[in-house]
């Protein structure tokens, strides 16, 4: 008796202590959740995406430990709406995002941002007492009222926009990459709403980034919290730290990618030393295609038709890597996904019900990343702007426009004859097989009707939040 007394107290004060001093068991039960979304990386950038001259080996490790999916696309082909989409799951065209007087990105002269009245994933993360970081570009409104400080984020470090912007001379985007002193880009480095370095060092910004990052984790490693990392590069004008500085055989891009994957391996690295990797879902991905007509400063599609700033594949297919260890299975994921299905995937993790005054476009992927089930995602829309430019159904691809495959100059028509392409089985878009399908075509005209059909639904809450 007296044995058995013994024993049961020496168990629940090994209980006691393993709840106290191990964090992954002791943290809240909602896992930690980091995005780091870079700029401009193209679909075949990566080790684990087939580039054959930069290495990028803890990426390559994270995919293998993780998910790596290859049919995961943004909701836009720029940067500004696609960002907007990503953190709120609802296409541009509903929080307005998608154009600005014509530009599609907000510049350090425009007035606007991503309305208040949208709910980002920080928001909705603040409502379950996350901590929330947003660390690197922002993009989505560089005025007071519009900055993550405003939008669910506790504490902001970055650039509020492209890192291009503020030119102080008139080269092209070529020019000013082989001259960034001359061109001088004045771009502000902030933290929460204050100007802290201008022109920002971009040289050592990546690594910068990384360190907030890694204080941020250790910081609060005792509290679930969210990491939104948005890195500048690879977005011209290209930058690397001296450590990295003339290391890739890919040249100055190699260099600016691998000091990315070195910043991935360094995250990946804090979560274990502080025993919450097996609490922290990390996703790593990219705002849209490469800027493939920078030529060599540009990235690569891989075998993806287009670019950045256009609709075809190479503009909006991105790489998309899950990782959380003991939790998401290595595997290769060939169903459809979307920086859209962000927001409800982390909605169901943490038990959060979305909100009912406004439509979503995005599904929950936790039966493909937990379960090894099937994804639901079925279509997709390529929006170009306002602009319905083609749709995914299954593994085919409907095009209503052509535009110029480099983005730029934009040259943006409406086809007379309809193309129709099998992208599982032709994922360059060569050989157009709409006189063979008929009915596919009618199938995704019909979703086309449908989907503009939600795009009348007013939520008159959200209009009243705005006023």
């Amino acid at each position: 008796m007296i044995q058995n007394k013994f024993s049961k107290m020496v168990f629940w004060n090994f209980v006691i202590f393993i709840f106290l001093h191990c964090p992954t068991y002791a943290q809240n039960e909602n896992p930690n959740i980091i995005i780091i979304n870079v700029d401009d990386l193209g679909y075949g950038d990566l080790g684990c995406y087939g580039h054959p001259g930069i290495r990028t080996p803890n990426i390559d490790t994270m995919a293998s430990e993780g998910q790596r999916w290859t049919n995961f696309y943004v909701a836009a082909n720029v940067c500004t709406p696609s960002r907007a989409a990503l953190l709120t799951g609802r296409l541009p065209i509903r929080s307005g995002t998608d154009t600005n007087h014509g530009a599609r990105v907000f510049f350090p002269n425009s007035s606007g941002g991503l309305p208040q009245s949208e709910i980002t994933i920080a928001e909705m993360l603040k409502d379950k007492k996350y901590k929330t970081a947003a660390i690197g570009k922002w993009h989505l409104g560089h005025l007071p009222k519009f900055l993550p400080t405003s939008q669910g984020f506790d504490y902001y470090y970055g650039i509020p926009y492209s890192n291009d912007m503020d030119r102080t001379t008139n080269l092209s985007h070529a020019e000013a990459n082989a001259n960034p002193k001359i061109a001088y880009f004045n771009v502000p480095l902030m933290r929460d709403e204050e100007i802290i370095e201008r022109p920002a060092e971009q040289h050592t910004i990546t690594k910068r980034y990384t360190e907030e990052a890694i204080d941020f984790i250790k910081e609060n490693k005792e509290n679930p919290f969210f990491i939104y990392l948005a890195h500048n590069m690879p977005h011209v004008p290209l930058f690397a730290s001296e450590k990295f500085l003339g290391t890739s055989r890919r040249g100055l891009y190699g260099d600016v990618v691998e000091e990315l994957d070195w910043s991935v391996g360094e995250i990946l690295k804090t979560l274990r030393e502080n025993q919450i990797s097996e609490n922290t879902l990390v996703v790593f991905t990219s705002d849209n295609g490469p800027w493939t007509v920078l030529n060599e400063n540009g990235g690569s599609s891989g075998l993806l038709k287009g670019a950045k700033a256009t609709s075809y594949e190479g503009g909006m297919r991105v790489p998309a890597i899950f990782w959380w260890p003991n939790k998401i299975k290595s595997e290769i994921v060939m169903d459809i996904g979307s920086t859209l299905d962000l927001f409800p995937t982390i909605a169901k993790l943490i038990h959060s019900e979305m909100k009912s005054d406004r439509v979503y476009d995005g599904y929950d992927l936790t039966p493909v990343l937990l379960e090894k089930k099937k994804g639901v995602r079925e279509s997709l829309i390529y929006y170009h702007g306002t602009t319905v430019f083609a749709v995914r159904k299954g593994d085919y691809k409907l095009y209503f426009y052509k535009n110029n495959p480099r983005g730029y100059p934009e040259n943006l028509q409406e086809l007379k004859n309809l193309e129709l392409y099998n992208i599982q089985k032709d994922p360059s878009e060569r050989f157009n097989i709409i006189k063979k399908h008929s009915d596919m075509v009618e199938a995704i005209k019909i979703l086309v009707k449908t989907h503009k059909s939600t795009l009348k639904q007013v939520d008159d809450q959200m209009i009243k939040k705005t006023k």
